[in-house]
């Protein structure tokens, strides 16, 4: 195996693309349908069950780590707009719902480096429950103000990515970032296919980047595991004191060569992640694409994971999205929700499966987590039954099974809790808020931005096929979601449209639904 040296590549926090927030309309479905090819049974998906229904009375405390991914929107996107059937495994519902911003408001100042909002709306297609809104925002950091990069930057250069999906738009992506390199900048890139190749270290210079890109061609095995190994030697060799330190990924996931057992990999990454080198993944292309792995080493490397289905798609993660997640405000972020069963009798977490933690996890500064960067937001939404309302189970017989009945308008419904670490913080830090018990009685249709966040969730939960949801339709998801001004949002009416007729012509729209 021939080496020389890996692509490193700075991605600058706050970078914005022109016309990236609103291309013309039909461009990306343009994109990913020319490039379609039938549904293959290769791609891999983890999959998990729809979270169950829990008793506030044995079961009142909720935990899971915060989620910024967003990979499993886009890729569900391309499926719908490919015509192709949505396998339920890959359809992660919170990824859906974070893929879009809501108007939650700035933290008030550095002390908590993101707020906390809570609301409250009833539920479209259940009138006896309610919907709980949790919604954390990270602070803005200007462009000036973010730390110098040291970004080294996997290009997989295999056989398997010769496609228009794949390596030709990851040189498009990454050719249209070099421009924005600082001087205090380190970049380096790797290839990789058969052998691993060291085409750029410790530049700034965007001609220099950009050539190395131009000359790339797809041929060969995928030595994806040894490439990681240099990748994070990279990283080390090239160090920034105080500044970003971040491999990133360019792949199908597709690795055949060397270490390319998903297990090997990951615990790879475990053994790096601690030495502050973070780790993104970006997946390309379709048929052989292997979600499984690419979510679960950029979860374990503190890093996050997107899917890039065509060239806007890539500017916005580029320049957007990914720049902010470069920038890590909080580290090893922690959800935990107690419903007071005298307000609240059952409840349910709508996605994050695959984040769950058991209560005493949250505690427990050992347990890694999720990572918020600069302007990050993360939603949760919970579906809960007031006491005294008909739920989704009957009630219990004895009473010390059964919770307490006469809280509703006083007092406190739930409590919500989150802890984090700083960036370079090894205890974590605490904050609490109280949800008051009044706002069930004043829960009213979700409107405006909640209403948005409904439907998302709504659209992914139709698509894994979730029972709870009755005979709340595509066409009702559509018009809840209502008119929306902005390109990204209109795009999800779409593709409730698509879902639906291709329910119709008899391919599997919603996966079981």
């Amino acid at each position: 195996m021939r080496t020389r040296t890996v692509l490193a590549f700075a991605i600058l926090p706050g970078l914005i693309l022109t016309g990236c927030s609103q291309p013309p309309s039909s461009q990306i479905h343009d994109e990913i349908v020319s490039g379609a090819i039938p549904a293959s049974g290769t791609e891999r998906y983890d999959g998990h069950p729809v979270s169950p229904i829990h008793q506030v009375a044995s079961d009142p405390v909720s935990t899971f780590a915060v989620d910024v991914d967003t990979g499993a929107y886009t890729n569900v996107r391309r499926m719908l707009f490919g015509g192709q059937s949505v396998p339920t495994d890959a359809v992660r519902t919170e990824e859906m719902i974070n893929y879009f911003r809501y108007a939650y408001p700035l933290p008030d100042d550095r002390d908590a480096p993101f707020s906390v909002t809570t609301d409250m709306s009833t539920t479209p297609w259940n009138p006896n429950t309610r919907l709980l809104r949790v919604g954390l925002r990270g602070y803005d950091v200007a462009r000036s103000q973010r730390p110098p990069a040291n970004l080294v930057i996997m290009v997989d250069v295999s056989g398997s990515m010769q496609d228009a999906d794949k390596l030709p738009l990851v040189k498009k992506a990454l050719s249209t970032l070099a421009d924005g390199l600082r001087p205090d900048d380190s970049v380096s890139i790797i290839t990789y296919a058969g052998w691993v190749e060291t085409l750029v270290e410790g530049s700034h210079d965007p001609a220099e980047i950009k050539a190395a890109l131009d000359g790339l061609d797809a041929e060969g095995a995928t030595a994806g595991g040894p490439a990681l190994a240099m990748a994070y030697d990279l990283a080390r060799a090239h160090r920034i004191s105080g500044g970003i330190n971040r491999i990133i990924m360019a792949t199908d996931g597709d690795f055949n060569v060397g270490l390319s057992d998903q297990q090997g990999l990951e615990d790879m990454v475990k053994q790096n992640r601690e030495d502050g080198i973070t780790l993104t993944t970006l997946g390309f292309g379709q048929g052989n694409y292997n979600d499984t792995m690419m979510e679960a080493v950029a979860d374990l490397g503190n890093g996050n994971h997107a899917y890039i289905d065509s060239a806007i798609e890539a500017r916005r993660v580029l320049s957007e999205e990914l720049s902010s997640t470069l920038f890590t405000i909080a580290k090893d972020v922690k959800v935990q929700v107690e419903f007071n069963p005298a307000a609240i009798s059952q409840y349910r977490l709508i996605g994050y499966e695959n984040r769950a933690l058991a209560e005493e996890d949250f505690a427990d500064d050992r347990v890694d987590a999720g990572e918020i960067g600069a302007s990050h937001q993360v939603t949760a939404i919970y579906e809960v039954v007031p006491t005294g309302e008909i739920g989704w189970t009957s009630p219990r017989k004895y009473a010390a099974n059964r919770a307490l009945v006469g809280m509703r308008d006083t007092g406190e419904m739930a409590t919500v809790r989150l802890r984090y670490k700083l960036p370079e913080g090894e205890t974590s830090r605490l904050i609490e808020r109280p949800i008051p018990a009044s706002l069930i009685a004043t829960a009213s249709r979700p409107q405006g931005d909640m209403a948005f966040a409904v439907a998302v969730a709504a659209f992914g939960q139709k698509l894994r096929g979730d029972a709870k949801l009755d005979r709340f339709d595509y066409s009702d998801i559509a018009r809840l979601a209502g008119p929306q001004s902005d390109y990204w949002r209109q795009e999800l009416v779409q593709l409730t449209s698509l879902a639906a007729s291709g329910r119709r012509s008899g391919w599997n729209g919603d996966a079981g639904g």
